[in-house]
């Protein structure tokens, strides 16, 4: 008699690329990027870096599952040495306001850290001010100019965390 798989537990995993429960944060996320700065700015958000950037030994994609479902997820590949540099932190619109964008990035630090960085960089746009402010409140200090400006004014908004 052969054991029939169970329903995938809840809490965080990290998975390599094109694994099949990556698509609603990767849909979501470019559904964010067209909604906020427009479908150009969006494609190439999306393709600058594309998930084989967020694979081990120098980086991790981590998805957050809830009754088998991708809610929120993240991740982060190499900047430098000692600099690891976040991406794709994203939560479904139907489970945001519940702390889970803040756990995906403490989840995120640990792993980072465990890895060997000794710090995080990352930019958001200046559309998402609901990042920034999760970013702000997490420790991460601004980090003066503009990466990347973008058509119709919006811009790039640089954070870096030093990790203990």
């Amino acid at each position: 008699m052969s054991a029939v798989p169970g329903p995938e537990p809840d809490g965080f995993v990290v998975v390599p690329p094109g694994d099949p429960r990556t698509p609603p944060l990767l849909e979501g996320l470019r559904h964010e990027y067209v909604e906020r700065y427009g479908p150009q700015v969006g494609a190439e958000e999306m393709a600058e870096h594309p998930v084989d950037d967020f694979t081990a030994p120098a980086g991790a994609l981590l998805l957050l599952l809830e009754g088998g479902v991708t809610v929120a997820g993240g991740a982060f590949r190499r900047r430098d040495d000692d600099t690891a540099e976040l991406k794709r932190v994203w939560t479904a619109p139907s489970h945001r306001r519940r702390g889970l964008s803040r756990q995906v990035l403490a989840e995120l630090e640990r792993l980072a850290a465990a890895a060997g960085y000794r710090r995080i960089h990352l930019t958001t746009g200046s559309r998402q001010p609901e990042a920034s402010a999760l970013y702000r409140s997490s420790g991460y200090v601004p980090l003066p100019g503009v990466a990347r400006r973008y058509p119709g004014g919006a811009y790039d908004v640089g954070f870096e965390k030093h990790l203990s």
